[in-house]
């Protein structure tokens, strides 16, 4: 599936990049969206850290196709530390377990789906997070790591060096495209709530962009088509001019951060997951990929179903020292982590 040497490597980062990562050992994690591009690569790396440490993690990979997980991670699947748990972020949870960790990584964190379902995106937010979260109340103890966004912020221009964890911008409530940013926020309060209410011990990680080699086949982003254009030895087609600029993490990062949140992130608080050294508009990003893979960087205007998706948002850049106070470091910068996830995906 992937080049093991420039995988391994990504795994190998993301756990010496996670500090306080002896807090899970011998526990039981549970992981939603077990197949997605962070959920993926963050099951990948706890099954490397029982193979290499000795970590005796019970890892239960939450999914809605079991075909689909014992594709994805193949011959890990008969360890005896995997399990698979049958999960649809819309329907009812019924865990047969006690998780003393939930990663809650399942959306579709993909601009088709906002443009076609957002009915759905909206569904999978609020209620899949609600179901677990009553679920940790109901056993009375766990802790549960929310995976929120940037997106939560909306646009707000005054914020040049980027948004902290209680600033403020604006989004139009009544735009469909709103259906993940105000899911998401509605989510983050959830778990405020049950937190105040209910004593359950919730952290909410507010990702800014992750890119990396476990990107889906239905992902519609366009940092995921700029890496499939360029992996076929295509030009990388930009569907605008690109001047959007983002806060962008290599996803061996990101998993660091909600390692580090797993163990030393406060309770009722929120973390922006960011990286000082990768801040790049949509269209650098595509020129720094394309030199990586010897292509060039053209543009096309995109279909109006596709178009509908995109966020209006000019400037989603995020002040990571929160998170930085817990002394965790990004170990990639923009090129470093394009480099290594096209060759982790070229073979």
């Amino acid at each position: 599936m992937f080049n093991r040497e420039f995988y391994a490597r990504g795994l190998d980062a993301a756990l010496d990049g996670a500090v306080g990562l002896e807090a899970l050992y011998g526990s039981r994690v549970l992981i939603t969206g077990a197949t997605g591009l962070v959920g993926s690569f963050l099951m990948d790396a706890l099954l490397r850290l029982n193979a290499t440490r000795g970590a005796g993690i019970e890892l239960y990979a939450a999914g809605r196709s079991e075909a689909g997980v014992r594709a994805r991670f193949g011959e890990a699947t008969e360890w005896p530390c995997f399990h698979y748990v049958p999960y649809d972020a819309t329907k009812h949870v019924a865990l047969d377990f006690e998780p003393d960790y939930v990663v809650h990584a399942a959306t579709s964190a993909h601009p088709l789906a906002y443009s076609t379902d957002p009915v759905g995106t909206m569904q999978a937010n609020l209620f899949g997070t609600m179901q677990l979260l009553e679920h940790l109340r109901g056993q009375g103890h766990g802790r549960f790591l929310m995976l929120s966004t940037g997106e939560i912020y909306g646009e707000n221009p005054v914020f040049e060096e980027g948004f902290s964890e209680g600033d403020q911008g604006w989004i139009d409530t009544m735009k469909p495209r709103s259906c993940y940013p105000e899911s998401k926020r509605a989510a983050e309060t959830l778990c405020a709530a049950y937190a105040a209410q209910h004593g359950v011990d919730a952290v909410v990680a507010r990702l800014c962009h992750v890119y990396g080699p476990t990107f889906t086949a239905t992902n519609s982003r366009a940092d995921a088509q700029f890496i499939r254009k360029a992996l076929a030895g295509e030009d990388i087609v930009m569907k605008s001019a690109g001047s959007q600029v983002r806060s962008f993490c290599y996803v061996a990062d990101a998993v660091a951060a909600l390692l580090t949140l797993l163990a030393k992130g406060a309770k009722a608080e929120a973390y922006n997951v960011a990286n000082r050294g990768s801040i790049a508009s949509i269209r650098q990003y595509a020129e720094i990929l394309a030199d990586i893979a010897g292509v060039k960087v053209t543009f096309d205007l995109p279909p109006e179903a596709e178009r509908a998706g995109y966020t209006q948002v000019t400037r989603a850049v995020l002040n990571p020292a929160k998170l930085e106070s817990l002394g965790w470091r990004p170990g990639y910068d923009l090129r470093a982590g394009l480099t290594e996830t096209f060759e982790s995906c070229k073979n």
